[in-house]
């Protein structure tokens, strides 16, 4: 049956002109038949050279379709799955935002990818956990405005030697934060020749004790390091998916293997398919906010090219 699904997806694809992009979370059969498969630095990076293509279908969440929409207003993008949503984005609000600019003036904002387009038109700039402390580190002042994750305001503060003012308080991933230093003693336990990784999103004791700290997209790359052979990875659970069906002959192993992005699974094949097919749902983003939302994000691509 998913050999016919996928038959059809390649289809419709030519006939739409289309092409599918997919974050490292998704399930493995999403990865498969995506054109492009990164984090979220590399399909911020994808969605802005997509000239060639008519249509977007973004295997992710919301958000993360609403930047494709925002850096392509001439394009129909595409999310297979409405109900695909980020729970942290929407934990800043833009009047939240706007308070916490009206109180520090004088600081730049940076938002962090995982936010809502209205939120990202109050940015200055956006960053993603890759280039968190480079995009920090470019602000002209010594303090300045982070939402919403607390921990990679933290991180990246610590990157940059700069000081955040993060809001709110307790902007979180409820995945990254399920890892506890228990975690990893116990993985060193279990596993002494293996290396571990976990993500900036986790808490500053965890990160204390792995061996490195990288987004998704630099998981990747540090899975190829010859000297590598056993990582344990410290994210959503499907990384490891990729990690392993790129890297054959080593062994990659999630440090929980409950750290599940529910949204993220909720996109199925024959969600694509439907998606191409009925061109649903498409995500559109208000022209005035998207305009806004725009140089924050071109800002922060600018700074990555």
């Amino acid at each position: 049956m998913s050999d016919e699904i996928i038959k059809e997806i390649e289809q419709l694809k030519k006939d739409k002109n289309a092409i599918i992009l997919a974050h490292n979370y998704q399930p493995k059969e999403i990865q498969e038949i995506a054109d492009f498969v990164g984090d979220s630095l590399e399909l911020c990076i994808k969605a802005s050279d997509v000239a060639d293509s008519d249509m977007i279908i973004f295997c992710g969440v919301n958000f993360m379709a609403e930047t494709a929409a925002i850096i392509n207003p001439d394009k129909k993008v595409l999310l297979p799955d409405n109900r695909a949503n980020c729970q942290m984005a929407d934990m800043i609000s833009l009047d939240e935002l706007k308070a916490a600019k009206k109180e520090h003036p004088d600081c730049e904002v940076v938002l962090y990818v995982n936010s809502r387009a209205e939120t990202k038109s109050e940015a200055d700039i956006v960053c993603t956990s890759a280039n968190a402390g480079k995009v920090v580190s470019s602000l002209n002042s010594d303090e300045f405005i982070f939402a919403p994750d607390h921990n990679l305001g933290v991180y990246s503060g610590k990157e940059s030697g700069k000081t955040p003012i993060i809001v709110p308080e307790d902007g979180h991933c409820y995945v990254h934060t399920m890892f506890k230093p228990e975690d990893i003693e116990q993985a060193r336990a279990e596993h002494p020749d293996a290396k571990i990784v976990v993500h900036p999103e986790c808490n500053d004791d965890v990160r204390q004790l792995a061996d490195y700290v990288e987004s998704t997209g630099g998981m990747v790359r540090l899975a190829k390091d010859p000297e590598i052979n056993k990582l344990i990875v410290g994210t959503e659970i499907d990384l490891a998916t990729r990690l392993a069906r790129e890297n054959p002959g080593k062994e990659f192993l999630p440090l929980r293997r409950d750290a599940f992005c529910l949204t993220m699974k909720i996109i199925t094949l024959e969600k694509v398919r439907d998606a191409l097919k009925e061109e649903k749902y498409e995500v559109v983003v208000d022209d005035d906010i998207a305009s806004k939302a725009r140089i924050g994000i071109q800002r922060m691509l600018d700074l990555s090219n």
